[in-house]
């Protein structure tokens, strides 16, 4: 049996169509933002099509939530790894002379 749902890619591309008033009425300096919201949402495509909800928006925005989640991580991991990195070595503690 074949589906009776567009695709996910075909959705978002339709989506994103339809909102293209919206990106042209963005601020330059947001429309580079706009964009990489649609990429985001592609890159997790495949887990948006095995679901094939009727209402494809739903795994649009989940997708958004998992890549904002993922670039959330990746920007805790690098602020730890700054933070230990400018941490200065645990000082010894002084001998102390046992004559």
């Amino acid at each position: 049996m074949g589906r009776t749902n567009p695709t996910y890619r075909n959705f978002l591309e339709s989506y994103e169509s339809d909102w293209a008033p919206f990106r042209r009425a963005l601020r330059r300096q947001y429309r580079g933002d706009f964009d990489r919201l649609f990429e985001r949402a592609a890159e997790h495509a495949a887990a948006a099509g095995v679901q094939n909800p009727p209402d494809p928006t739903e795994s649009l925005l989940l997708s958004l939530l998992v890549a904002h989640e993922a670039e959330l991580r990746r920007l805790r991991e690098r602020v730890e790894s700054l933070e230990s990195a400018a941490e200065p070595a645990p000082a010894s503690a002084p001998e102390t002379d046992r004559t």
